[in-house]
């Protein structure tokens, strides 16, 4: 099943690879790839100051082919990273076998609050949306284990990161999508509320909708063993292994 689908996981807005520490070592990394976007984690700065969305797409599909060698993944996205993966199904379809969207939406509007914020005070603004994007309910050793993950240089990526975000829309495209997805969103995201999880399970043909109780924005290090398994019957249901 993997084997023939690389599993290549995108992180959201100031965050690295290392966000997805629990799903790798559930998937295993042989067949399972964090990606650091250029400018965050080990990834040197290759875009432009004021970069897009599909910028970030271009630079992940070239990620995947040069440096991974890998051919028709499945790009798991988180938030902005999400919006990533929906951007490369709809810009590079015979390139993805299938997505996984997780805690993001079809637009991905920033209040102008956080925008100057991010922009002015990268630090402060980071601590702020560690808050903001957890569940009351989990415990505040998790957003203190992502803040540390995060380096210096993904605090100064975060303004470009939700501007990217801010400027980001596909909702009159969702149509064009035909390929196996898998949206995942926790119950208390106030960040990508759950009505946009909704929205793209609504206008997505082929799409698996799954909302997880006592999670946030990043419920995947909120709730990881519900959210791996939720990837793992995905898989097994929409890619069952070849006979021969």
């Amino acid at each position: 099943m993997t084997e023939q689908h690389p599993l290549v996981f995108i992180h959201g807005s100031g965050d690295n690879g290392s966000v997805w520490r629990p799903q790798i070592e559930h998937f295993g990394p042989q067949w399972s790839f964090p990606l650091d976007l250029p400018g965050h984690g080990q990834r040197p700065d290759t875009v432009p100051v004021e970069t897009t969305v599909q910028g970030y797409a271009q630079a992940v599909q070239s990620i995947v082919t040069e440096e991974l060698q890998r051919q028709k993944p499945i790009f798991i996205g988180h938030s902005l990273g999400g919006a990533i993966a929906l951007t490369l199904a709809l810009d590079y379809p015979n390139d993805v076998s299938g997505i996984v969207l997780v805690g993001t939406g079809a637009r991905l509007r920033i209040l102008p609050a956080i925008l100057a914020e991010a922009r002015d005070d990268p630090k402060q603004a980071r601590l702020n949306l560690s808050h903001l994007a957890m569940s009351p309910t989990v415990a505040p050793t998790v957003a203190q284990a992502i803040l540390q993950e995060q380096s210096p240089r993904d605090a100064h990526m975060l303004y470009r990161d939700l501007a990217a975000c801010n400027a980001f829309e596909s909702m009159s495209r969702l149509y064009e999508i035909s390929m196996p997805t898998l949206i995942i969103c926790g119950m208390d995201d106030r960040l990508t509320p759950v009505k946009y999880s909704e929205y793209l399970h609504k206008n997505i043909h082929n799409s698996t909708l799954l909302i997880l109780s006592d999670a946030g924005h990043y419920v995947m290090r909120e709730q990881p063993q519900a959210v791996n398994r939720g990837i793992t019957e995905w898989l097994a249901a929409s890619f069952p292994p070849s006979t021969h």
